[in-house]
């Protein structure tokens, strides 16, 4: 390849054609590959390295904690979970349905993996999506405050294909948070699907949100088209340990 032809495929922005394209003429011209067949090879190449670029970037965007799958996760040492149901909301049809899912249960039993593995699942589909700790998220919603960029937050969030929020629990909630994460769930509401993993039942969710009628209002949406996933079983890092 000179170099008029690799600057070229580089301005086209076809960079695995250009990193490929020697060792492929070779292969091509040892093996008679018509051109046709080399050209669909090299477009080929070129799609696929595209498409995992954009996975990569997409969890990168989504800031997981770490690539948990539904192939690593121990189904065998977690009774308490259902395989079939947990494939069968990795087929993905809760995403366009804005179906919620809800995590509950006691720490180190695997919510925070199931979480996960469904939005890694999500993002290999195409879909934006992020992970965020619920205390990082009420933090980020009180500063936002300060800076006025509430509006610009709740924007970006509300957007979101699959939206997780990780470890709801008991935490210190002044009410412009309450108030703000009620705006979020309301403009996600029947549009996209929010996964949330907590250790508390419904019934315990004023203890920390408060404001009683907008909790309702709160839990009205959340569980209007809803997937609640109890968890009775041991704690996984325990049998790890």
């Amino acid at each position: 390849m000179n170099d008029d032809l690799e600057q070229l495929l580089r301005s086209l922005r076809l960079k695995r054609i250009a990193e490929i394209l020697d060792d492929e003429l070779r292969k091509a011209d040892e093996a008679g590959l018509p051109v046709e067949k080399l050209l669909g090879r090299l477009f080929r190449a070129e799609w696929q390295h595209r498409q995992d670029s954009a996975l990569a970037w997409r969890i990168k965007s989504a800031g997981m904690p770490e690539e948990w799958t539904l192939e690593s996760f121990p189904f065998k040492k977690q009774p308490g979970v259902s395989q079939r149901q947990i494939r069968t909301l990795a087929e993905l049809d809760f995403v366009p349905k804005a179906e919620n899912i809800v995590l509950v249960g006691p720490t180190g039993v695997g919510k925070t993996g199931l979480a996960s593995a469904l939005l890694l699942k999500a993002l290999q589909n195409g879909h934006r999506g992020a992970f965020i700790k619920a205390q990082d998220l009420f933090d980020e919603m009180y500063a936002s405050l300060a800076d006025r960029s509430t509006r610009k937050l709740l924007k970006h969030l509300s957007r979101l294909d699959v939206l997780v929020v990780d470890e709801m629990g008991y935490l210190n909630l002044k009410p412009e948070q309450t108030n703000i994460f009620f705006k979020l769930m309301e403009e996600r509401y029947r549009r996209h699907p929010t996964i949330i993993t907590t250790n508390l039942d419904y019934e315990q969710w004023h203890g920390f949100l408060g404001n009683k009628h907008l909790v309702d209002a709160l839990l009205s949406r959340l569980r209007h088209q809803c997937h609640t996933i109890t968890i009775n079983g041991p704690s996984l890092r325990e049998q790890q340990g």
